[in-house]
């Protein structure tokens, strides 16, 4: 069906999953508007609250205190599809929103404003979108967020925003990375852009480079010992008692001795190791941030990595998200079995 001929009054997964897509991307944005009552704290049992209703907390120990007040607005108020409030958080002189699983892609504020007004009324009444984990400052960030079940399908969507801002602190430029395996690879087949719809530029040329430089030199050094397969030197730049994650393959590894025996024997199968990977733009500040990257040699075309660094810059943990549906279940056994120490 068409989006001509689709019936009024209905949804199809289609609509209900750009519709989330949109409002999932805006997510790291911020509104400078005064904060109404609705997301005031709200003292529940165990403590406040930073998204009504939600009882987690994200955490915001590699974020600056400006950056995690300036998003909770725009969390609840996507929870609570409020439209003016959310949409108050893009800028109207230049938008990008990206889903980088999907394909989708909207390049100006009216557009985004206008799937939000069509869709966002279909989700669940108990719909919730909040984050996890938040990194970066009001230039640039990377948020990790989730959207409950019915937002983005029928299970709930785990996300990894990048976010750059403007000296305003409304959003840029978004781009969503996600793992679709977790609301089915079927799904993700039948939701995403035909090849020939796909954006062939993700615009981070509109809004620059504007991470701290610490943040560019320890992901040009990882990025660069990666691409070369210099595990060695790649380990140069974590703390010892460092911490490596890889969401689609459910793998969590800590130490700098263990990451560096994982690394090394994972190299030749992991999308962001090796020929052909790069870096897209890189976010966040001296703490917290990271960087999109592309693979061109493999069969995963693109990811992110979020980057935490300790005081003396060493990257304490490293947490890479792609869309597993990329890889068959061959290649995630292969890199779960890569973990086992002998």
């Amino acid at each position: 069906m068409n989006r001509a001929t689709e019936p009024t009054g209905t949804s199809t997964r289609r609509q209900l999953l750009r519709a989330a897509a949109i409002g999932g991307t805006a997510a790291a944005t911020a509104s400078l508007l005064p904060a109404p009552t609705a997301w005031a704290d709200t003292r529940a049992r165990g403590g406040s609250q930073y998204v009504a209703g939600v009882d987690v907390l994200p955490d915001a120990s590699h974020a600056t205190s400006a950056l995690v007040a300036h998003i909770r607005g725009y969390f609840q108020a996507k929870s609570d599809r409020n439209l003016a409030w959310q949409s108050s958080y893009f800028s109207r002189r230049q938008t990008t929103y990206i889903d980088a699983i999907l394909g989708w892609h909207w390049y100006t504020w009216q557009d985004l404003h206008d799937g939000l007004a069509t869709f966002y009324p279909k989700w669940p009444k108990d719909s919730k979108s909040y984050p996890t984990r938040i990194l970066g400052d009001t230039t640039s960030a990377i948020l990790f967020f989730t959207d409950t079940p019915g937002m983005f399908g029928p299970g709930q969507v785990r996300n990894a925003g990048a976010v750059n801002f403007d000296r305003h602190g409304k959003i840029e430029r978004w781009v969503d990375y996600w793992d679709s395996r977790q609301f089915g690879v079927s799904d993700w087949r039948k939701e995403q852009e035909p090849p020939n719809q796909w954006p062939t530029d993700f615009r981070e040329s509109t809004v620059g480079e504007t991470a701290s430089p610490l943040m560019r030199r320890v992901v040009t050094g990882l990025a660069d010992s990666l691409r070369k397969g210099d595990i060695a030197a790649a380990m140069d730049l974590f703390s010892s008692d460092a911490v490596f994650e890889d969401v689609p393959a459910h793998i969590q590894i800590t130490s700098k001795a263990s990451i560096h025996a994982y690394l090394a024997k994972a190299a030749s199968v992991l999308p962001y190791v090796g020929a052909g990977t790069g870096v897209r733009h890189v976010l966040g500040n001296d703490v917290g941030g990271g960087y999109e990257w592309t693979a061109v040699n493999g069969p995963v075309p693109r990811g992110i990595t979020g980057i935490e660094l300790d005081p003396w810059g060493r990257i304490e943990r490293l947490t890479a998200v792609w869309n597993g549906a990329y890889a068959d279940d061959a290649l995630l056994t292969l890199l779960a079995r890569k973990a086992i120490e002998r």
